[in-house]
């Protein structure tokens, strides 16, 4: 499958275009989390019928106002009836109060489990997903997306608890109090709707668009700080202003036209309400004047109908606030959704790797169809000693590392490690056997002793400190200024390369597993530090079966075997001794060059062993 194949098919899943995936979508996030906060939601749903009831009860109680109190001019009602008004209005404020203050714990609490849960899903991924996929665009977009989940819930809670139920009361305390009046009102209704449904399928596409923009927006950024020194060498600043404020401009015209058709019901509902309302008022102020009819009764019908504007407002937004909050929410649902390519068997076994013998037999990979990486390629690494590979960039000794650990699947062939293949038991049990120094060292946020101890977190001090020494790193951790408890600030950025491949191997050494990966482990290492460090490592592959990726054939003439690979096969192996003795191989070509350029065969061959 190809990147751009798999792309398609990581993010195949559109936002929701017909009302049954509308429906599905919210179905699922109610599945998912309502049954998680029952109690906290009865409790909002109990506030927001209690606002919903306090606001029809507001409206209905105007008629005894208007008629006992300026009509009647009955002075009990002077003072029962302000008194009844004031803890109508005490008690909606509180349950107001106390809505607010549950759906935003409740929606704190989910927008926190699904970082868990994001987190967690996205670390189970293979490791083609993140070659796909740029880490900065990522983590903006997942960060811009979280919300979407909470959003859709409160808003689908609070719409049918509260301005729903608030809308039905002061309808029906309009209908109660003039049922021709309330026909009149209603009919600003239906053209609302259908001017809603028809603005949501545009805002649809133009939200996705505009979340993917400002993903890139913010991972420009990220990219720019995490490479500032680069930035600065090459003197990218200009260039690289230029090209973010272009995405800028782009997200701020996408936002301009979000804000555009979001905002375009305000002027139409104002328009449409404006007319119900002031018809009404012209209508039922003729019948009064005319016909005699209440004021109280007009008066309350009046009251309901303004109190009743607002939650009609808001509903009417509603489906176009719910397709925002659905886009982003789909859109953590395709990242959910995906599967790990590289998944455990069904029954997969947890590996013991007691001895630790790597066998390739017969192997064939590829990143691309049609581009094989590796071809029909055999080999034995014997447990306990040492298989360095060498040869030509491109060839394919690092992706021999990927596959062990398992990081794609092999196309044809099989891996096994003391005859289990690595297909058939779990990832993380065939992972905790290998310890693995990358070519290009990577710390995490934390301190040094943190940073270490991943390895093995199970690891004591005493252990960690070991591992320190062991890799030459215990000179320059004790110089800092707070010592193991130093920060590393972000990726190592306060430490040479050199220091953070030192911590590099000592988070290795610590995991004191039987199986030993090095990748170029000595390649960012000035002469003095790859010799002690070169020395640590000898005295750490002792027992271990190892197998090291190495240009500076000086690091690896006393590997018990060396294999040559050349085009995804092994062209030669053996001894350093018998392949430097081989005078027109590829082996003695390769340390022929790092000898001084152009050593004879005589010269070659006295260089054995």
């Amino acid at each position: 499958m190809t990147k751009t194949a798999t792309k398609k098919k990581t993010f195949s899943i559109t936002a929701p275009e017909k009302r049954g995936l509308v429906l599905g979508l919210i179905g699922r996030i109610v599945r998912e989390n309502g049954h998680l906060f029952v109690r906290q939601y009865a409790l909002a749903i109990g506030c927001l019928v209690a606002a919903a009831g306090c606001t029809a009860f507001l409206a209905w109680i105007m008629r005894d106002v208007i008629d006992k109190i300026f009509v009647q001019q009955n002075r009990a009602a002077i003072y029962s009836l302000p008194a009844i008004v004031f803890v109508t209005f005490a008690i909606r404020g509180l349950a107001n109060y106390g809505q607010a203050v549950v759906l935003a714990r409740i929606g704190n609490n989910i927008v926190a489990r699904y970082q868990r849960r994001l987190f967690s899903h996205i670390t189970e991924l293979s490791v083609d997903f993140f070659a796909e996929n740029r880490s900065a665009h990522l983590a903006a977009r997942i960060n811009q997306n979280v919300s979407g989940i909470r959003d859709t819930l409160n808003l689908t809670v609070t719409s049918l608890a509260r301005d729903a139920l608030t809308l039905v009361f002061l309808v029906f305390v309009m209908i109660y109090q003039d049922p021709v009046l309330s026909g009149i009102a209603l009919l600003a209704g239906p053209p609302i709707v259908l001017m809603i449904g028809k603005l949501a399928k545009k805002l649809r596409a133009a939200t996705r668009q505009a979340i993917d923009i400002n993903a890139r927006v913010l991972a420009s950024m990220q990219e720019a700080a995490q490479g500032i020194t680069v930035v600065k060498a090459f003197t990218m600043e200009v260039p690289l202003r230029e090209r973010i404020e272009r995405l800028i401009l782009k997200a701020e015209e996408r936002s301009n036209k979000i804000a555009g058709i979001t905002e375009r019901t305000s002027p139409v509902t104002e328009m449409l309400a404006g007319l119900a309302i002031a018809g009404v008022i012209g209508y039922s102020g003729y019948r009064a004047v005319v016909y005699g009819y209440s004021p109280g009764s007009m008066f309350a019908f009046i009251t309901a109908l303004l109190l009743a504007y607002d939650p009609a407002r808001r509903l009417a937004k509603l489906q176009v606030q719910l397709e925002r909050a659905l886009v982003n929410a789909s859109m953590i649902y395709e990242i959910l959704d995906m599967e790990p390519r590289q998944a455990d068997a069904p029954n997969a076994r947890e590996l013991e790797a007691e001895h630790g013998e790597i066998v390739f037999r017969n192997v064939s990979f590829g990143y691309y169809p049609g581009e094989s990486v590796l071809r029909d390629l055999s080999f034995v690494a014997p447990a306990g000693r040492t298989t360095a590979l060498i040869g030509a960039s491109g060839g394919g000794k690092s992706t021999i590392i990927a596959l062990l650990q398992r990081f794609y699947d092999v196309q044809e062939g099989a891996i096994t490690i003391d005859g289990e293949d690595i297909r058939g038991v779990t990832k993380r049990s065939l992972r905790s056997r290998i310890a693995y120094v990358p070519q290009a060292p990577y710390l995490f946020e934390g301190t040094i002793r943190e940073n270490i101890r991943l390895g093995r977190p199970d690891a004591t001090d005493a252990e960690i400190e070991d591992a320190a020494r062991q890799a030459q790193a215990e000179e320059f951790i004790l110089a800092a200024p707070q010592g193991y408890d130093t920060p590393v600030g972000e990726n190592g950025m306060t430490l040479s390369g050199g220091q953070r491949q030192r911590l590099s191997i000592a988070r290795a050494l610590v995991r004191n597993a039987p199986i030993l990966l090095l990748d170029e482990a000595t390649s960012a290492l000035d002469t003095r530090s790859e010799t002690l460090v070169q020395a640590a490592l000898d005295a750490a592959m002792k027992d271990r079966t190892v197998i090291v990726v190495a240009h500076r054939l000086s690091t690896i003439t006393n590997a018990d075997q060396i294999l040559v690979v050349d085009g995804g096969q092994i062209v030669e192996r053996g001894t350093h001794g018998d392949l430097v003795d081989r005078v027109d191989g590829h082996y003695a070509r390769f340390y022929g060059l790092q000898s001084g350029g152009n050593r004879r065969p005589a010269d070659l061959a006295a260089a054995r062993g």
